[in-house]
């Protein structure tokens, strides 16, 4: 009876297991959620997110500027849960294949995330539904969680 219980919990487990640590942070789901999708920290390693904070006065175009207060405990939590800090699988297999010397700007960029999704057409990003690749709760149904699995994907048309 033991070893059911076992089991029971073992697979519980797996199956509420995330890709990436979800955001567990109430700055960073209200500053970032607010332009778009929150993205983990564990999407990137963390030479990545201090760069990416260095500049919040044109973040990819936009001035997503905070104060400074805020922007030092996100700098903090985003680095602290960068994919170099994380045990959760993706962020293990991110950091695993994101070369030392380089500093990833975009996910979208990453050698994960292309052949993650080498074999959609380019065109589908640009669906409406969609708009880019880098919006990824349109095909991620569970992404907010930190679950990137393929199972959980609808491609909206």
């Amino acid at each position: 009876m033991n070893k059911i219980y076992l089991v029971i919990i073992f697979m519980s487990g797996v199956l509420l297991a995330s890709d990436v640590k979800p955001i567990n942070n109430q700055i960073a789901l209200k500053e970032c959620g607010s332009c778009h999708f929150a993205y983990q920290p564990g999407l990137l390693p963390k030479r990545s997110w201090k760069k990416i904070f260095k500049n919040l006065s044109d973040h990819f175009g936009t001035d997503a500027s905070l104060n400074k207060n805020d922007k030092q405990k996100l700098l903090s939590y985003f680095v602290k849960n960068s994919s170099d800090n994380s045990n959760q699988y993706l962020s293990r297999v991110i950091n695993r294949y994101t070369k030392p010397n380089t500093t990833p700007m975009r996910i979208t960029t990453g050698i994960v995330f292309a052949r993650a999704h080498n074999e959609l057409r380019r065109d589908i990003f640009r669906r409406k539904s969609i708009r880019s690749s880098s919006n990824c709760i349109a095909c991620h149904t569970t992404a907010s969680r930190g679950l990137y699995n393929e199972d959980y994907v609808r491609i909206p048309r």
